[in-house]
Parts: C-alpha cells; structure tokens; sequence
C-alpha cells in the first residue's frame, strides 16, 4: 500500500527472512523513492529503530566497460598501467559512486598501436544503472579526452587446467593425461610428492642425486610450464598470467 501511495509501480511480491537480514522480492527493480519507502516500511514495524534496519541494497551484478582514446606510452615514456587509470578514477566526480570488481586492465589497441584500451569491470544493480550513468562519457585523462564505451566480459586467454598451456579449450587440448604445475611431469599436483623425478634418486648424475627422504617436502625448484621460471604454471607472478588479457 505504501508503494502504491506514491504512485510506484513497483509491488512486494513476498517478504522473507534470510540470514543477515530480509529478502524482498519485488515484480520489478525498484528505484531510489521504492527503496526509500521500504525501508521506512522496515524500520515502522514493531518500532524499529533506525540502527536495527541495514541499509537496502539491490541484488548485485556485473557491467563490463571499457575506456578508449589513452596512448599507451604516456608523457614520461612509462607504459600506462592500471594504477594510472584507477588514480584518475578516484579524482573525477563521474566515478564516485562507482565500485570496480578488481584492478582495471591495460593492452595495447593492436601490436603496432601507440594506443590503449583499458578494460574495467563495475558492481552494478541487475538493470546496469550505474554502468548507464558512465558509457558515451568522456572525462579528461591529462591532455586527452576518453570515452567510456559498453563491451561484453572480456575474460582474457584461458589456461587449460589439464597441461597448464594457454590459448586453447579442453577439446583442444593434445595432452594425453594430467600435468603437474610444479614439474610438468605426467601426474597431478597432489601426486607430485611420490612420483616427481626431482625427488628420485639418480646415481647417473654428476654428482648424484639422493632420493628425497619419505614424508619431507620436496627440497627442489618450482618450474613453470610456460616461461621456465621458478614457480608454479598458475602462479598470477608468472608473465604469462600477467598478460592473460593481452592474446599477442
């Protein structure tokens, strides 16, 4: 009735308690005057107080854009990266009620482009209302005028959890059994303690290697699959995982 009382649309549809608080499902997304009249509806019953009743909050999701119009190498001759765009970002109006899901991402428009495209992730309600507050802007990124465009998820390459390779599905995939992404030896990771070759002794050596004493961790280097380095082939410190987004 109170939502009907100023001319909303929008109707309760049922009450329910969930842990943590209370879930109410509406027919439709409710707007800031619905919130705001549930949430007086909340606070009235059986005299609740303004600290018994949470803020309201819709179901969240996903927006996925991106910022084009930013070079790529900037004035000091240092790549952009995704400091540099989140530092902007808490600077400008536009952005405040904006959240970002995790660190903005920064590649290159195409190999041989001086320019940049940076994609962002925001919480949004389930009807993108915050996302629409943003796409078709433009804001000043020093000298430069950017605009904030609409895009679709961009995941990045996917690396296959069977070889631990990038660039490819599981059909794809010619490995013919599970990698380990300690060694890359023909085993999975919890195996890699009884069936590693690192940990086998080897007399042919020079000079030999002793056979790693039962029940003590493996002594011995991580390798990675990819770039050869000394950690595991889905470690984020790895080059590889750190350009993820970028395919060249």
């Amino acid at each position: 009735m109170l939502l009907k009382s100023i001319k909303s649309t929008t109707r309760a549809e049922f009450i329910r308690l969930c842990p943590g608080g209370v879930s109410i499902n509406t027919n439709s997304v409710p707007n800031t005057s619905d919130l705001n009249t549930i949430e007086e509806y909340l606070k009235s019953i059986n005299g609740a107080g303004n600290d018994e009743v949470l803020t309201l909050r819709l179901p969240q999701s996903k927006s996925y854009l991106k910022i084009t119009g930013i070079p790529y190498i900037q004035p000091n001759g240092n790549k952009l990266t995704g400091d540099n765009i989140t530092t902007t970002m808490k600077q400008l109006e536009l952005f405040e009620p904006v959240n970002l899901t995790a660190k903005p991402r920064v590649i290159k428009a195409s190999p041989k482009s001086d320019m940049a495209i940076i994609w962002f992730d925001i919480w949004d309600s389930q009807n993108g209302s915050k996302a629409k507050l943003l796409i078709n802007h433009s804001f000043n990124f020093g000298r430069y005028t950017v605009m904030i465009r609409a895009t679709n998820m961009n995941p990045g390459v996917s690396q296959h959890h069977n070889c631990w390779k990038w660039d490819h599905s599981t059909f794809s995939c010619h490995a013919h059994g599970s990698r380990c992404q300690k060694c890359s030896g023909p085993h999975k990771l919890e195996h890699y303690r009884d069936l590693a070759w690192c940990c086998k002794a080897n007399s042919k050596l020079n000079p030999s290697r002793l056979e790693t004493a039962k029940g003590e961790p493996c002594p011995h280097s991580f390798k990675c699959v990819n770039c050869k380095g000394k950690h595991m082939a889905d470690n984020n410190k790895c080059p590889f995982w750190k350009h993820r987004f970028n395919c060249e």
